[in-house]
């Protein structure tokens, strides 16, 4: 890395979620393993770590994944109303070939056996657990300079098989992970359109909901 090191709130604050800003150029290796390190480190339900990290760098398999996602993001957009899907149609939604890497995060609830501590009552939390994992590795990539655009648009079975995912381990995630040429001041959601964020004070409440 060079340059001054970003404070945890810079990190925050210049978080998105790149699709179009990819510069095409791979991730090094060593950025790529200090970013899945802070993934790593990030906390969980006793302990369990329940996450493993996929990385995928094969253009054909970049390619295949690409076009799956293509294809469930065009059933989403036929499912629009016609002024919804207007404000759809430009917005860019994945970065998979661009970016070079994917990687894809899964959670594995048999982890840590049948009593896991902090997990008896309250099941998501092993979910929640994966899923820190990836905040982490998301405000790692900022710090190092290296952008982060989660893909949601595909079907959970088809990314299994594609990956070689044994049952019961899920994927929760695939991160494309890549250089990019700037950080957008402005979330793509909010500057096309889509849904703008909301104040802190919508969201804080006090003693009760």
């Amino acid at each position: 890395m060079t340059g001054e090191p970003l404070s945890v709130y810079d990190a925050i604050r210049m978080r998105r979620d790149v699709r179009a800003e990819f510069t095409g150029e791979r991730v090094s290796e060593e950025q790529l393993t200090r970013i899945l390190q802070a993934g790593h480190c990030a906390p969980s339900v006793g302990n369990t770590q329940p996450w493993d990290f996929v990385v995928v760098q094969k253009p054909e398999t970049l390619d295949t994944f690409a076009e799956h996602v293509a294809g469930c993001r065009r059933n989403f957009a036929d499912s629009l109303p016609p002024e919804r899907r207007a404000t759809f149609d430009p917005i860019k939604i994945e970065g998979i070939q661009e970016s070079g890497t994917g990687v894809v995060v899964t959670y594995d609830a048999g982890r840590g056996g049948a009593n896991v501590l902090g997990r008896h009552t309250v099941e998501d939390t092993g979910v929640f657990s994966a899923v820190l994992a990836i905040q982490n590795i998301w405000l790692a990539a900022v710090a190092e300079g290296i952008g982060v655009g989660w893909v949601s648009f595909y079907e959970e079975d088809y990314l299994t098989e594609l990956v070689g995912i044994p049952s019961p381990v899920r994927p929760i995630a695939w991160l494309c992970v890549g250089p990019v040429s700037e950080f957008q001041e402005t979330p793509d959601l909010v500057r096309f359109g889509w849904r703008d964020g909301r104040p802190l004070s919508e969201a804080v409440h006090r003693e009760s909901f």
